[in-house]
């Protein structure tokens, strides 16, 4: 009896690059996101933050399954949107991935749709956990619970679909190589609306949130970092140069930013931050996110010194106005997220190199797939990336607003007065540290 592993269809090197980079992603939710909003609030809420993180990436996956993965990737529906369907079939998971509306802009996949469906999945799961840091130390978890897979269904997915699922925005010719829109502007946007209804924490928390751990924070922060790899490096969906390209541009742009925010901290106040680093760190990563396969070392380096001045002036000038502070972004998410994310978006649109080929092309009719910047003589796409940016920002912002207002009338968004004083025991009956209670 002659056997075979798998279909001619199927490139074992691809698909073990998908798997990693996907696993990659994953790990910078679980542990990542979760040990870094554990050690960096106040201890009172490190099993609240850290918990926030676990439920939602285990949420968005039931319902990406069920419905969400066909409506960011599946057929068209709607222009913005893909037909909702299960994902579950043996013949739909261990056949050949096609992304249906976006297939005519790039070669046949070759790994199943399990791979895709799962790579895909670590992508939407870490783009709530972004949102939750806006509204960290005060978000009823009840309210949490139904936000997420609402949130995944109603507003990720739109994003998704319209950008990268083949929807009115690719064929507009919008730009995303990894989601500083999709994911990034999205949660900085909602994260923003979310932490203006649900209220502002305790006032004593505002005045007073030390990190409880700053190692801890730093272990996330280092898993994020090198999750990214996988962030960036998956999304041509091939191990090909692009992909080696996307990975080297992710780490210039993130180790120069994160020295520029560091230097704009001890220039404004004397001493180099430690938790300054971390968020001049998340400011390059998003920021080179939707320009990394586009853009030479020279842009990543541009975009590197950019996210750490532009995200820095917003975070450490723009948020600390009266109007800003109404609004309580707990771990300024606005910034770092949304602010980087939008600033890399339209970067891309100036700084895209030509050359930076994601797929080569096999004759002269077909030159490959690439995008060309306002510095190479195409002013169009900063125009572009400007109309795609102002789509998810306007989406996402009433969707959000609509959602929460709707949960609002089931459940109250923020907790109580006396349980906020308390934080994790009163939340969960559990604390972070046993250290000092009476026979441990």
């Amino acid at each position: 009896m002659a056997l075979v592993p798998s279909p001619q269809w199927l490139d074992s090197g691809n698909n073990a690059w998908q798997l990693a980079a996907a696993t990659f992603v994953g790990l910078q939710s679980i542990p990542g996101l979760t040990v870094l909003y554990g050690g960096i609030v106040k201890k009172k809420w490190a099993i609240n933050s850290a918990f926030m993180a676990f439920y939602a990436f285990a949420s968005v996956l039931v319902v990406w399954i069920l419905f969400d993965y066909n409506m960011a990737f599946g057929p068209q529906w709607f222009p913005f949107l893909g037909t909702p369907g299960l994902a579950t079939s043996a013949t739909f998971t261990t056949g050949q991935a096609i992304i249906p509306a976006a297939a005519a802009g790039m070669p046949a996949l070759t790994f199943p749709m399990a791979t895709l469906i799962f790579f895909q999945f670590v992508f939407a799961a870490i783009t709530v956990i972004i949102l939750a840091g806006s509204v960290l130390g005060r978000m009823n978890f009840t309210a949490w619970m139904i936000f997420c897979p609402v949130w995944m269904t109603l507003v990720y997915t739109v994003g998704a679909f319209s950008i990268w699922g083949g929807g009115w925005l690719a064929a507009m010719g919008v730009a995303d190589f990894s989601g500083g829109y999709v994911i990034h502007l999205a949660a900085g946007t909602s994260g923003f609306v979310a932490a203006w209804l649900v209220g502002p924490r305790l006032q004593a928390d505002r005045d007073h949130f030390p990190p409880n751990s700053l190692l801890m924070t730093l272990v996330g922060a280092g898993i994020l970092w090198l999750g990214w790899n996988g962030f960036n490096g998956g999304d041509p969906y091939f191990a090909n140069a692009d992909a080696g390209a996307a990975v080297l541009n992710t780490n210039t742009c993130t180790a120069v930013a994160l020295l520029v925010w560091t230097l704009m901290d001890k220039m404004a106040y004397g001493k180099p931050s430690v938790l300054g680093a971390v968020n001049g760190m998340i400011a390059g990563l998003v920021a080179i996110t939707p320009a990394a396969g586009y853009v030479d070392g020279i842009g990543a380096i541009i975009i590197g010194i950019v996210a750490g001045i532009i995200p820095w002036l917003a975070m450490n000038k723009l948020q600390k106005t009266s109007f800003m502070m109404k609004v309580d972004d707990t771990l300024s998410v606005f910034s770092t997220h949304g602010v980087a994310g939008l600033t890399g978006g339209l970067l891309t649109g100036i700084l895209a190199n030509p050359d930076m080929l994601m797929y080569i092309g096999t004759d002269k009719e077909a030159p490959g797939v690439n995008i060309t910047g306002l510095l190479y003589g195409n002013a169009g796409q900063l125009l572009l990336q400007a109309e795609g940016a102002a789509f998810i920002i306007v989406y996402n912002a009433i969707a959000t607003f609509i959602i929460l207002k709707v949960i609002s009338l089931i459940v109250p968004l923020r907790m109580d007065e006396a349980t906020l004083k308390v934080g994790d025991d009163a939340v969960h009956g559990e604390t972070a540290y046993a250290i000092g209670t009476e026979g441990e």
